[in-house]
């Protein structure tokens, strides 16, 4: 991609030498530009008001080609850790510190290689034995919670988890929503050291290729409904259309005489234009007192909480403009699925346009029903050395999948309160929080991925089919990752002081990826096309597993249960995966000298050698 930048913003010209710099366009400008440079962008300046760049080309070599992606991320990863605040937290885990009377560290989680070299050698040129590899490697499955520490150290667990989490290339970036951290521990060494570490975040709220594969965008409904306009499908709609309305909060909306009860039963266009006024005219006044708006006056304990928040102005604007939807929806429906929904009324409800659009605009609420609640994503996944080196990546990919999850993720948000859901309703609403499916992304987009041939067979779990990690396509290389903390900064001053600008604000329940759209509005405020510029050129492999028969059935509510490929009784799940991953891949991995001489090189002996110690930047505080 080659682009020219025109370096102005509005009518005055964005200088990007001397006192000018500190012009909040000029600053912007001038550290986009560095980062593409330090991401590998060409920029060739073309005259005293333009610059053309270049983004840099894929590499034919999948080698070469993670190198190229390596050192991009590392340069954000860096950043991060030269912080202050970051590098006191990993000096802090790194210094002994007593614990039941001796001095431990994280050093104390770490294998020691050299022993675990020669405990591997020891077993390698013997028939396989289960008992035998489990007295060198036996892993099992620990839940982070934060309150909780590791018996050994009496570090914090989730400290721990944190702390390895900086040995990877990528930094670290905390996901909205929900996220359940887990440890991958060995019993069969002292202080039970970490094989890897894994977490559960909130999936991505659109992503094609996932959406594609398990067929729940609204175009794919629309298809399947119109190859079977059943009675059960019309029922759904019919369903799906008057439970959303129910979860709407709506005193307020009467008592302003901008709803009344019965207009639900015959939709005109004048109160549905009236409520799309009204949000309008509420998000308006959200944006120009979001900060007043939004101080913590209630308790969340209190029982008026969730009215408080559903009356403020964002989540006003919401509902009005949420029930003005509802009211079209139905409007559209009303003279064929009511007051009885048929497979006879929906056939001619898909021949008509509008009919077909409310079609589509159910179906997309059915999805955002589900996506934030029983799918998730794999967003941290992988080995701490020296277990890397006999492919634990691909066991904690295979634990991360495991009936155990299921259940501690259901544990864990079985009576969670949706925030924006409860904040619309005025009332608390939980979802269901059934894991589903787990999505993930590799770090790179080659072939080579741990995620590869990642499945756990049938057999090992008596389960109705094996669980696999597909691989769905590539990511579209787009976001913000190429820019630093202190660009993302320059661009947010710069689209807040834009006499035309609108602040973009950080609050939950706005939309989503804040951070995107205050980046996006930055480059918008220079006159530079944020589309392309927000183009990193990193793309990542999208890989997924669903855990049910009836995967699309479930999440658009059709079905009310999940018919898991696995029981839900199952016992013994992580014994047993942990198994199958010694057959499948520790066994011939240890065939290797060159992997048991790398596994030996990760001494803990001072000044310690060892992979899974976070190597800060030179010059970190």
């Amino acid at each position: 991609m080659s682009l020219t930048l025109a370096l102005s913003s509005g009518n005055a010209p964005t200088r990007l030498i001397g006192d000018e710099f500190r012009h909040p366009a000029g600053e912007a400008a001038a550290r986009v530009l560095i980062d593409l440079y330090l991401q590998g962008w060409s920029i060739q300046p073309q005259d005293c008001t333009n610059v053309e760049i270049r983004a840099p080309k894929r590499a034919d070599n999948a080698e070469c080609e993670k190198r190229r992606v390596r050192h991009q991320e590392l340069l954000k990863r860096n950043e991060q850790l030269s912080k202050p605040s970051i590098t006191r937290f990993i000096r802090s885990m790194e210094a002994p510190r007593e614990h039941r009377g001796k001095l431990v560290s994280i050093f104390d989680l770490m294998r020691d290689g050299p022993e675990l070299a020669a405990a591997l050698k020891r077993i390698r040129h013997s028939d396989f034995d289960s008992d035998r590899v489990r007295s060198v490697v036996d892993p099992y499955l620990q839940i982070v919670e934060s309150s909780r520490r590791d018996k050994w150290t009496g570090i914090r667990l989730s400290d721990i988890w944190r702390y390895f989490r900086h040995t990877w290339s990528n930094q670290h970036a905390s996901v909205p929503g929900r996220t359940m951290a887990l440890l991958v521990r060995d019993r069969a060494a002292d202080n039970h050291p970490v094989i890897g570490i894994a977490a559960l975040s909130s999936a991505i709220v659109q992503m094609d290729k996932r959406d594609s594969w398990i067929g729940w965008r609204p175009k794919d409904v629309l298809s399947e409904l119109s190859d079977n306009p059943s009675g059960e499908h019309a029922r759904w709609l019919v369903n799906r259309l008057e439970q959303r309305k129910s979860e709407v909060y709506i005193d307020d909306l009467i008592r302003d005489e901008l709803y009344w009860p019965t207009l639900w039963e015959c939709p005109t266009s004048g109160p549905i234009e009236a409520l799309k006024v009204e949000a309008t005219a509420r998000r308006a006044d959200h944006v120009r007192l979001a900060r007043r708006d939004h101080v913590a006056t209630v308790d969340r304990q209190c029982a008026e909480y969730w009215l408080v928040r559903a009356e403020s102005d964002l989540y006003r604007a919401k509902r009005c403009l949420l029930l003005a939807d509802l009211m079209r929806d139905k409007a559209a429906l009303i003279r064929f699925l009511y007051p009885k929904a048929r497979a006879s009324g929906l056939r001619s409800a898909l021949e008509d346009p509008e009919a077909r659009r409310a079609i589509m605009s159910i179906a997309r609420r059915a999805k955002a029903d589900t996506v934030g609640t029983e799918i998730a994503d794999l967003s941290v996944c992988g080995a701490v050395a020296p277990y890397n080196e006999i492919i634990g990546g691909k066991l904690v990919a295979m634990l991360a999948m495991s009936p155990s999850v299921v259940r501690a993720y259901q544990r864990k948000y079985r009576h969670y309160e949706s925030e924006i859901a409860s904040s619309i309703a005025g009332r608390p609403i939980s979802r269901a929080s059934r894991l589903v499916y787990i999505g993930t992304t590799s770090l790179y987009g080659t072939a080579s991925s741990q995620y590869n041939r990642v499945s756990v067979p049938a057999a090992v779990l008596d389960a109705d089919a094996d669980l696999r990690l597909e691989r769905l396509g590539r990511s579209r290389s787009f976001g913000t990752s190429h820019f630093s903390a202190d660009t993302v900064a320059a661009l947010v001053r710069l689209c807040e002081q834009a006499s035309n600008g609108t602040r973009v604000n950080s609050l939950f329940g706005e939309g989503v990826n804040p951070k995107l759209r205050k980046v996006r509005a930055g480059l918008d405020a220079l006159g530079w096309p944020s589309d392309r510029l927000l183009r990193h050129g990193r793309e990542r492999l999208i890989y997924g597993v669903s855990l049910v028969h009836n995967l699309r059935p479930y999440l658009l509510g059709m079905n009310s249960r999940p018919r898991y490929l696995v029981g839900s009784t199952t016992t013994g799940d992580v014994r047993r995966i942990s198994g199958w991953w010694m057959t499948r891949w520790l066994w011939g991995r240890i065939e290797s000298a060159e992997v048991l001489d790398r596994i030996a090189s990760d001494t803990k002996e001072r000044p310690a050698r060892h992979r899974a110690r976070v190597v800060l930047p030179v010059g970190s505080d």
